[in-house]
């Protein structure tokens, strides 16, 4: 297994799949959500439309279309919302455990990740950067 931390825009990543860190809706977002919708386009709102009518829970995975980006699929996991009272460290570990199985169905053979919940946990607590480190095939936009 080899492991690359990479410093730059995910959505511009040649990799097989890229790991968007959504909201439970699946309808587009802010941040990494946002970014990832409005480079590949509207393929991808409208497959998660089609494939996740009533979104994800937290914790899990689930993939679409990448549309134009340079990836074939974008892996959506929901992390937690430490504001909502979603605190246990479970639930993040499980993003990067559920985005790396869903990646093995696919057959994706490099990933790119971004640090997910950066934003939504109480950094005092729990460290996206720590629990991010699940084994597996990934490459790091951060």
């Amino acid at each position: 297994m080899r492991l690359t931390v990479v410093q730059g825009d995910i959505t511009t990543q040649e990799v097989d799949a890229v790991v968007n860190a959504a909201n439970r809706r699946m309808r587009g977002g802010l941040g990494v959500d946002g970014a990832i919708h409005a480079a590949g386009g509207p393929e991808v709102l409208a497959d998660c439309r089609r494939r996740f009518p009533d979104g994800l829970a937290t914790g899990a995975a689930g993939w679409t279309t990448a549309g134009r980006l340079p990836a074939r699929w974008v892996i959506h996991v929901v992390g937690p919302d430490y504001a909502a009272g979603e605190r246990d460290r479970a639930l993040l570990t499980s993003c990067y455990a559920n985005a790396l199985a869903v990646a093995d169905e696919l057959g994706a053979r490099t990933v790119a990740f971004p640090l997910v919940s950066a934003s939504l946990l109480d950094q005092s607590t729990t460290s996206p950067s720590q629990t991010s480190s699940v084994p597996g095939r990934w490459r790091s936009p951060w």
